[in-house]
């Protein structure tokens, strides 16, 4: 059984190349499977994205919230959620 729904899963799969130089998925099992091993995750608005960060040490003092869902490991599912990979 899958760790991600299709959404995520979809979205990873069209869009990895903007955070990695080539493709490490092919299907949505290697996409579940990378992700799994990434520790990636998915959160539910841009606050989170943000304290998502914040928690991680990651210094986004001063950065609108356009800039932090630019940042190269946000993944805009298309449903108010975000996918977070730390490449």
């Amino acid at each position: 059984m899958r760790e991600f729904d299709d959404d995520v899963l979809e979205c990873f799969l069209e869009n990895q190349l903007q955070l990695f130089p080539e493709r490490v998925a092919e299907t949505l099992d290697e996409a579940d499977e990378f992700l799994l091993d990434n520790m990636a995750v998915v959160v539910d608005s841009v606050e989170e994205v943000i304290e998502f960060f914040e928690e991680e040490g990651i210094d986004i003092e001063g950065a609108m919230d356009d800039e932090i869902l630019d940042a190269d490991e946000v993944f805009d599912i298309g449903d108010g959620r975000y996918l977070i990979v730390e490449g």
